[in-house]
């Protein structure tokens, strides 16, 4: 595997935190992110915890693509929770 961007923000770098999707140039897991803004963190808020090192529109990349890879596999998802 090799280092895919899945935007302009988001990559996934076998070298990297075990090819988890990451913040480009950072060890910032985008799940990491994902849990903060759940958690209602706003998102200046977020950025100041990363020192800078995520934008506001890095963390809107990452929404955006949590919201594809869901409409994505919203059947396997439903599948699995099925399972249960």
């Amino acid at each position: 595997m090799k280092k895919v961007a899945l935007g302009r923000y988001v990559v996934v770098d076998p070298k990297v935190c075990h090819g988890k999707p990451t913040f480009r140039g950072t060890r910032v897991l985008v799940s990491d992110v994902l849990e903060q803004v759940a958690a209602g963190l706003d998102w200046d808020a977020i950025a100041q915890e990363w020192r800078g090192a995520v934008s506001r529109a890095a963390i809107a990349e990452a929404v955006l693509l949590a919201r594809e890879m869901l409409n994505e596999h919203q059947a396997d998802l439903a599948e699995r929770l099925a399972e249960v």
